[in-house]
């Protein structure tokens, strides 16, 4: 699994180096200390990861992430941003502009490894249902939508895919579609790879944002008190 470190901290990035290149089937196959040099380095090295921080010179971690993820040539690479800051703002746009995850820097290193492993996978950092009530929330309440690029893709899907991708979006899990639908787990599997081609997503996280950005689940309304 080839991995590229990005952190303006020489010193964090060799500490992670270190973690990293001594768990078997990993590989650190480049550092960057920001994102103008993120972006050049994963060009260069075509990585299966990004461990990317968040705040850099320069370039920050978001847009270098928002770069790397529009790049033809790293289609295949995924971003797991690492930052020491709990906040869902953090989050919500590091997964807007096509991160896979997202994980605190004072994470076990046992942590970080899982989640490269994960983030390599296509899986999820997070539970179907938090990742749904996290892009609601900022989708919907903070950030206009842009609704008219994803209804364009939709025309794509087949009615069936159209409705699997609501659910998605309404963060149900593999087998809590099945059994909404009544079809086989399997045939779920099959729909959302379907859809992560069509729509070009990378992963779910990328599949829960389209459906939102598409109107195809509605916002819970705000209680008030």
């Amino acid at each position: 699994m080839r991995v590229l470190l990005v952190d303006d901290e020489p010193l964090l990035r060799q500490s992670l180096a270190m973690i990293i290149d001594a768990e078997p089937g990993f590989a650190v196959m480049g550092e960057a200390g920001d994102g103008v040099e993120a972006v050049a380095t994963a060009r260069v090295t075509t990585p299966d990861v990004v461990v990317m921080d968040v705040r850099m010179p320069r370039l920050d971690g978001i847009e270098a992430t928002r770069s790397i993820c529009r790049l033809p040539e790293l289609a295949h690479t995924r971003v797991l941003v690492l930052s020491m800051f709990d906040l869902d703002e953090y989050v919500f746009h590091a997964l807007r502009a096509g991160a896979s995850g997202f994980l605190l820097k004072d994470s076990r290193p046992d942590d970080l490894l899982d989640a490269i492993r994960r983030t390599h996978s296509g899986e999820s950092l997070f539970a179907p249902s938090i990742l749904a009530r996290l892009v609601e929330h900022y989708v919907h309440r903070r950030h206009p939508v842009a609704a008219a690029p994803a209804r364009s893709r939709l025309s794509q899907l087949t009615a069936r895919e159209d409705e699997v991708l609501g659910l998605i979006g309404q963060g149900l899990s593999n087998d809590e579609i099945a059994g909404h639908l009544s079809i086989a787990v399997k045939t779920v599997k099959s729909h959302i790879s379907h859809l992560l081609s069509k729509l070009a997503a990378r992963d779910r996280v990328q599949l829960v944002i389209a459906a939102y950005d598409a109107g195809l689940v509605n916002p819970t309304p705000e209680r008030r008190p």
